[in-house]
């Protein structure tokens, strides 16, 4: 007898019903009661047992069993009907005792109750804990593990009775998946490297088994493929698992338990495709609206879906609670022990803080589930209560968090929100470095933001801490780094695929950190900390009749933080936008006021007083000294000792008074407060604008007073060794260089002057003023350009002064880099110096040295430009016409010397008028007061031109025009050529383009051509098919519409070989005799079915029989004749011709030799031999001498069939060949017993159902296959 499973036999002829309404639950087929027979009473007599009210103590029963020596089927129903009841361990012992009575018998009648002990097993290792629960002791708890070495044993020893009874393979595939869950997760191989870990190689023995199991029942065992699917789930193998769930679905549509439509929604899941694994879920809830895992995994799916948004979002908060009380809640009462349902509960209650909740929650999925995954986030859970409760555990924390990223596999397969708490701990414990370390690995493998964020605020942290701490230690590439990560995540907010919500504490950090750099930046990223802060106000928009202009605006940055507007107006400030920063720090002062009505602790003293500080500033440098006086007396009336303020003050007084009432505001200050290294800058730079030079520098009082600070005060006081370096340099430049003694004193000085701008730029790298200082010494001194130029160009970088443009100017002037020069001095004017005279006499200066270098008129013109610009600004300034009439002399010297090719007439006359006024300029130059230069060279430089330039200039003119004269022919012809040639360049193109459009629209025409002709082609198909359907269908006689039935003719040749187990044509249900049908079937009738048979040589069917392609008639005949196995019948070759999808399935039929049908393996055969109905050995043996007689037909005849066969094919319609055509098999569908266990990860939803043995068969697809 086969093992009993829910009633059935494995492989037994089970299916499911047609109405999808109707669903068998598991142990529906156990009956209600029993009748056990008695022996020693009459046959008839036998003792009831109530199968739904069993003892609680199964020993009498068991007793009665035995001593009546029932069969093995009684102790398996029974011990069924305690399972049932979730009674499992009775269940186990009722068969353990019927095993013991069965030793006496045949070995094989414990193959069903070994079968049936190992799947009780199973069942036990689903429900048995995964670790030790916490406070039990070890030894009264039995775990997974405990159960599956049970299940092990009886495995085991039902294979050594028999190792091919076909329930086994099933079992032993359930059990290697079991075991593979309890197994770790295999780490993150290399490229290339196979994975050869435990737990992979027991999930590839699963798959093997399930085949197995598959081969012995023909394909038909459904709970094989869900295993299968399952297995290639856990490896990763997605695409593979989807293809054996929908096969499930395919066959069995109404299966319920286990549903594949969850696994279809989990591969779907899992390949990104997440809204149709939600239509898959929806589908299994649709069907049996108690499913657990269908309830839970839609949760899951919202909770996914809710967090797209910020919490703050008010699509959030409707997705989220549909997720938790509609499908999580729900998932929770239908079983309140599912490890997934308990992870997914447990992160709720932990935004709730309810910490016991959360720990039992937590355990439960840790301890009773099959998947690493969830136990994962069951150690998460633990995690996170020890690290956020009000008394952190953080060491405790660590652990769980690193069991939780093992759980997963850890290294590159681990779980990152673990490995994010745990830099979160490396934090809180100050373990920076190892946090910095974990977090560059995150980034590596998953780009994460959040990892980023941090990332870069710890980068940043570190550039902080040592500029705070002064010490002199490179943080370049670390500022590199947080730049870099910080605007990574900046980025990162404009995906709006990504939804994230920007951080204000990132800009913050990067405006830090482009504070010194690029403060255009920097402004910018507060800017953006504004907008967020206003968008997020709840009252933002005016009211109705109000517009939203500058004055609401001002109104809502009143409700901003103070240090966020005064930050701002810091840096309008130093760009030279003072009105927009004193708008901001007005508004600044009114957010202090407001902030202080808000909350009284807050101390807005400081704050005030900081902002009016920047306020006056403000206004000093917009030029209104009123209003900042006005504002540093009130700063000084709240706090007389504020010396930054009578600081200001007292140099506004020296800016408005600089003969009388300032020196004395200036020595007054310096009376009060004479110890202040401020005070003593600014007094040090009253000195030196108010000073008579000294002949000898130790004489200087602006000398002795930085000297006195140096001595006694700060000796690293940067502004008083940069006064002493302007001090040396000033001095040396001033100098005699007549002898050699006068030489090496000067030199001395310079080596003093950089002594002191060294040892300030030692103190602050940073020091633009000493490096320009330095850079100016070099220059005048050494002569060392290169490097003047190294120093210059990082001055520029810090100090926006003209000063350093100009001295840029100089030297790239005398570095002949012409170019870079101009750019420089032209910087300088953009410095409101567009007037400064000095300026553009050195753009001329330099303007005139490139034209002479280039040998170029209009560089020259440009010089002289810039000249006439500057004697306009000062005219009085003699040296500026002088200037000009310099430059009159090289351009007219210039064109004399070029070639009259490179010059024209009219150049060469303005240069002769330009030359005149030179001549002019330079006499009344000489009898000027003060000339430039001597005035016996000037006379003589006019005198040049006036004798010699004049002439040579005449004469250029005479020949200028007569050249132009000779040339002016050719000129207009090659003029006229190379417009010629412009015109037929544009007409080619104009042609090109028109030929293009014209290309173009008969494109387009060929397209509308071929598009309205697939419109003609479809519909006359769609008429054709119409057609065809009409001549197939007819009316009977109640009025439906039935496929016409084709008219056979009788008589004709003998049948050929291999043409008589093709089948009949003629249906048993019509009622004429199966074997006079196949005798009387006529030469014609027989080429047709000859004709339809694709494969004549497969003695199995096969649902893959449309591909491949037309043959010949003589290759298929021969491909028969050679491929057919050879027997003493005819059935042994079957031919099957099937179109459907679910084509018929022949297998060979095995038979085991057990009498009582333990191994029962079923013959399938054909509906086609079977209505053929040739049993008796008579008709065989005229069949076998049939086909003998065939074999010694000549050719020419086999020929002659072929040519009629194919001259009546092509006469037939498509129709008419469909209409004659006709099924020859039809097979069912069917699976065997046994169970599918599974489990589902957070986020990786898979099926958690136990399942039961089933198969099914000619039941309609699903809808859910067409996702």
């Amino acid at each position: 007898m086969a093992p009993l499973l829910n009633g059935y036999t494995n492989g037994a002829s089970r299916h499911l019903p047609e109405d999808p309404s109707i669903v068998e639950s598991r142990f529906s087929d156990i009956p209600s009661q029993i009748d056990i027979p008695v022996s020693g009473l009459d046959a008839e007599e036998a003792v009831e047992v109530n199968l739904e009210e069993l003892l609680d103590d199964p020993t009498e029963l068991c007793t009665l069993l035995e001593q009546e020596g029932v069969g093995k089927h009684y102790w398996m129903v029974i011990a069924l009907a305690y399972a049932k009841q979730a009674k499992v361990d009775h269940a186990i012992e009722i068969l353990s005792k019927g095993m013991g009575t069965l030793n006496r018998g045949n070995p094989k009648e414990k193959l069903g109750p070994l079968s049936l002990t190992c799947w009780l097993y199973l069942w036990k290792s689903r429900e048995a804990p995964r670790v030790i629960p916490d406070g039990q002791p070890a030894g009264e708890t039995r775990l997974k593990d405990f159960y599956l070495q049970a299940a092990t044993a009886s495995l085991n020893e039902a294979s050594r009775i028999n190792p091919a009874f076909p329930p086994l393979f099933l079992a032993r595939g359930v059990l290697y998946l079991l075991r593979a869950s309890l197994q770790p997760p295999s780490k993150a191989a290399a490229p290339g490297v196979p994975d050869l870990s435990d737990r992979v190689d027991t999930l590839r023995q699963s798959i093997k088994c399930f085949e197995d199991a598959l081969r012995v029942s023909s394909g038909r065992n459904m709970m094989a493929v869900l295993g299968r699917a399952r297995a290639y789930f856990s490896l990763g193998k997605y695409a593979e698992a989807l293809d054996g769930y929908q096969e499930v679905l395919n066959k069995m549509p109404h299966l319920q338990d286990p549903d594949p439509r969850i696994g279809v929604g989990c591969c779907l899941w899992q390949l990104g495709h997440k809204d149709e694994a939600r239509e898959a879920w929806e589908r299994a809830l649709e069907l049996n609206p108690d499913s657990k895992i269908a309830n839970i995994l839609l949760g899951l799916f919202y909770i996914h879906d809710s967090s797209h948004y910020a919490t703050t979002d008010p699509a959030f908060g409707p997705i989220y609670k549909k997720a938790m009380t509609v499908y999580t809640q729900k998932a929770f009462k239908l079983d309140k022990e599912l490890p997934l349902t308990c992870a997914t509960f447990g992160s709720y209650f932990m935004m709730r803080k309810s910490w016991a909740t959360v720990d039992n929650l937590a355990r439960k999925a840790i301890e009773l589930t099959d998947v690493n995954a969830v136990a994962s986030d069951g150690w998460y859970l633990l995690a996170r209560k020890e690290h956020y409760q009000d008394r952190p555990d953080l060491p405790k924390a660590s652990d769980y968090y690193q069991k939780a990223d093992l759980a997963r596999g850890g290294g590159d397969k681990g779980y990152l929100p673990a490995r994010f708490g745990l830099v979160q701990i490396q934090i809180l414990q100050r373990d920076f470095d190892g946090a910095k370390f974990r977090l560059e690995k995150i980034i590596q493998q998953s780009k994460s933001i959040e990892a980023m964020m941090i990332l870069g605020a710890l980068y940043a942290e570190d550039v902080f801490r040592s500029q705070a701490s002064g010490i002199k230690e490179d943080k370049f590439a670390d500022v590199k780094k947080a730049t870099t990560l910080l605007e990574a995540v900046r980025l990162a907010w404009k995906d709006p695929q990504k939804k994230l919500t920007p951080d204000s504490s990132v800009l913050v950090y990067l405006a830090r950190l482009y504070e010194t750099e690029q403060p255009d930046k920097a402004l910018q990223c507060l800017h953006q900390v504004e907008q967020m802060t206003i968008n997020d106000m709840p009252d933002k928009e005016p009211p109705d009749g109000m517009e939203a202009d500058e004055a609401w605006m001002a109104k809502l940055r009143e409700q901003l933080s103070p240090q966020l507007l005064n930050d701002i107006g810091c840096f309008q400030y130093h760009a030279e936008r003072h009105e927009h920063a004193r708008e901001f720090f007005q508004t600044a002062l009114s957010a202090c006021v407001k902030a202080g009505e808000k909350d009284e602790g807050i101390d807005t003293d400081a704050l005030v007083t900081t902002i009016s500080y920047n306020l006056a500033r403000t206004y000093e440098a917009a030029g209104q000294l009123d209003e900042a006086k006005q504002v540093y007396e009130g700063l000084l009336a709240r706090h007389d000792d504020y010396t930054d303020a009578r600081t200001r003050l007292a140099y506004i007084e020296l800016r408005q008074n600089p003969q009388e009432a300032g020196p004395k505001a200036m020595t007054a200050l310096y009376e009060t407060d004479s110890s202040n290294l401020e005070v003593r800058s600014l007094f040090g730079w009253f000195l030196s604008k108010s000073k008579r030079r000294a002949a000898n520098i130790a004489e200087d009082q602006e000398q002795r007073h930085y000297k006195h600070t140096l001595q006694h005060h700060d000796k690293h006081d940067r502004y008083s060794l940069t006064g002493m370096g302007n001090l040396y340099l000033t001095t040396a430049r001033e100098m005699r260089r007549d002898t050699d003694q006068d030489k090496d004193k000067r030199r001395k000085t310079y080596e003093k002057a950089v002594e002191f701008y060294d040892k300030a730029l030692q103190l602050d790298p940073r020091n633009a003023y000493a490096a320009q200082g330095m850079a100016i010494a070099l220059v005048e001194d050494k002569k060392d350009l290169t490097a003047a130029v190294q120093l210059f160009s990082k001055v520029r970088d810090t100090v926006k002064d003209p000063s350093v443009y100009i001295n840029l100017g100089h030297v790239f002037a005398e570095l002949k880099q012409y170019s870079r020069s101009i750019e420089s001095y032209e910087a300088a004017l953009t410095y409101n110096r567009a007037s400064d005279p000095q300026i553009l006499a050195c753009l001329g200066r330099v303007w005139l040295l490139k034209g002479k270098l280039d040998k170029s008129p209009s560089a020259m013109k440009t010089s002289l430009s810039y000249s006439q610009r500057a004697l306009a600004i000062a005219p009085s300034q003699i040296h500026f016409q002088f200037n000009i009439a310099f430059v009159q002399i090289q351009l007219a010297q210039l064109l004399y010397t070029l070639p009259e090719a490179q010059r024209t007439l009219e150049d060469v006359v303005k240069a002769s008028s330009g030359l005149e006024e030179a001549i002019n300029s330079f006499g009344e130059i000489a009898q000027s007061k003060n000339p430039p230069y001597p005035r016996h060279d000037i006379e003589q430089r006019a005198n040049m031109g006036r004798n010699t330039m004049r002439r040579q200039l005449e004469r250029a003119i005479q020949s200028q025009r007569e050249y132009e004269e000779k040339n002016a022919a050719k000129m207009q012809e090659a003029r006229e050529l190379r417009e010629a040639e412009i015109r037929r360049r544009e007409e080619e193109k104009r042609k090109a383009e028109e030929q293009k459009e014209e290309d173009k629209r008969k494109i387009r025409e060929e397209r509308d051509k071929m598009a309205q002709l697939s419109r003609e082609l479809a519909e006359k198909r769609t008429e054709e098919e119409r057609r065809r359907e009409e001549a197939e269908y007819t009316t009977d006689t109640d009025g439906e519409r039935v496929k016409r039935s084709k008219k056979r003719k009788q008589g004709g040749k003998r049948k050929k070989r291999g043409e008589e187990n093709s089948g009949s044509e003629t249906e048993v249900g019509d009622g004429e005799d199966g074997t006079a049908a196949a005798a009387a079937g006529t030469k014609k009738s027989r080429r047709k079915k000859k004709a339809r048979s694709t494969e004549p040589d497969s003695a199995i069917d096969s649902s893959d029989g449309d591909g491949g392609g037309p043959k010949s008639k003589k290759k298929r005949k021969r491909l028969a004749r050679r491929g057919a196995k050879e027997g003493n019948f005819k059935s042994e070759a079957l031919v099957v011709d099937s179109d459907s999808e679910g084509a018929s399935h022949t297998v060979a039929a095995q038979t085991n030799g057990d009498d009582d049908g333990d191994t029962q393996m079923r013959e399938v055969v054909d509906d086609e031999d079977e209505d053929v109905g040739v049993s008796k050995q008579q008709s065989r043996k005229r069949n076998a001498r049939r086909i003998e007689d065939e074999e010694d037909e000549d050719d020419e005849e086999e020929e002659e069939e072929e040519e009629e066969e194919e001259e009546e094919q092509a006469k037939k319609t498509t129709a008419e060949q469909a209409a004659e055509e006709e099924d020859e098999d039809e097979g069912g569908q069917g699976g065997g017993g046994g169970a599918s266990f599974a489990d589902n990860p957070h986020g990786d939803p898979v099926d958690e159902s136990v399942g039961a043995a089933g198969d099914a068969g000619g039941a309609a697809a699903d809808p859910l296959l067409q996702i």
